[in-house]
């Protein structure tokens, strides 16, 4: 999964919890096929730290002084890592809000 599918899960997530527009396509195909939301958030963990492996192996490869690597390449990937890993901790913590004022309700 792409940082641009992750992306747009979560922009199609926030319109149904705000009651917005209908689903994206991608969101629709993964409802209607069953996936649960744990797996959905151990793929998403899973294909962060494949990308931050990613990212440190070029750049381990470019600071060994690997011509063929370059620098705009390992910073990009740096870069998209750790704004895949800043969103996923956004996320984290919105769940993590959102389960405490469940708990805190009265019923």
């Amino acid at each position: 999964m792409q940082i641009q599918q992750v992306l747009a899960e979560m922009r199609s997530l926030q319109a149904r919890a705000v009651g917005g527009p209908a689903e994206s396509a991608p969101a629709a195909a993964a409802a209607g096929s069953g996936v649960d939301f744990a797996s959905l958030m151990k793929s998403s963990v899973d294909n962060i730290a494949a990308m931050q492996n990613q990212a440190s192996a070029l750049a381990q490869t470019y600071e060994s002084g690997d011509k063929s690597v370059d620098l705009t390449k390992v910073m990009l990937e740096v870069q998209k890592a750790d704004l895949a890993f800043r969103a996923m901790t956004q996320v984290r913590n919105k769940l993590l809000d959102a389960y405490t004022q469940v708990m805190n309700m009265s019923v």
